[in-house]
């Protein structure tokens, strides 16, 4: 199955469904302002900078304001942070929103993100650890990559590195271990693991219950 990206009279983003097309627009304008506001605000200010702002703290702290459990999803930490999440969105977020329709599509991508910051907050605070701030899409996606790999079981992925390739829903079994094994034993730090777990298991959750109540897919497009 492929999918081809633009056009020669469009674009780049002709091609990409709307929610994706207007979640990479947004994330980006978004890493270009934080960018800006690292300039303009002492870095040692976090609280009246862009991140200190739109970034998600614990409910616990004193930094944590109502927005921050959907803000935090469109922002990013670094270049390759958001090259990579825009990057994979680009890729299945496409081609999952094409299934759902897009009003499902923007509820599943903003719950699927909601759970990642719930489920990452649930073990800070079981760990004692809460005031660190959470940014990222990866939550988010991950919960896209799952919604691909249930609607696409058999579909090949392939890494750059190493270049493994197989089936997508063993490769996002894979990948689950692989963020389970390194949030329990914090062998890579800086890395919010639980997360990606959040947002997979309730991406999981919502294919699941969609799939259970007959009201998956999008009939329209389906015609």
């Amino acid at each position: 199955m492929s999918y081809y990206y633009g056009n020669r009279r469009n674009g780049f983003l002709a091609n990409v469904p709307v929610v994706t097309k207007n979640i990479l627009i947004i994330n980006i304008i978004m890493f270009a302002a934080t960018l800006i506001c690292d300039k303009m605000y002492d870095n040692r200010m976090l609280e009246s900078n862009i991140m200190g702002i739109f970034a998600c703290y614990s409910p616990e702290s004193s930094l944590f304001k109502v927005w921050q459990p959907i803000t935090y999803m469109f922002m990013h930490s670094g270049f390759f942070h958001i090259l990579f999440n825009m990057y994979t969105l680009l890729m299945f977020g496409s081609i999952v929103e094409n299934i759902l329709g897009t009003r499902k599509y923007i509820v599943f991508y903003v719950i699927c993100g909601l759970g990642a910051a719930a489920l990452h907050f649930l073990i800070a605070e079981l760990i004692g650890d809460q005031n660190i701030p959470m940014v990222g899409a990866s939550g988010a996606i991950y919960g896209v990559l799952i919604a691909y790999a249930m609607l696409f079981p058999q579909s090949r992925m392939t890494l750059i590195f190493p270049p493994v390739s197989l089936s997508a829903k063993w490769m996002v079994v894979i990948f689950a271990g692989i963020e389970l094994l390194t949030g329990v034993t914090g062998t890579i730090e800086g890395v919010a693991h639980f997360a990606h777990l959040g947002g997979m298991l309730t991406g999981f959750l919502l294919i699941v219950f969609w799939r259970l109540t007959g009201v998956l897919f999008d009939k329209k497009r389906l015609l």
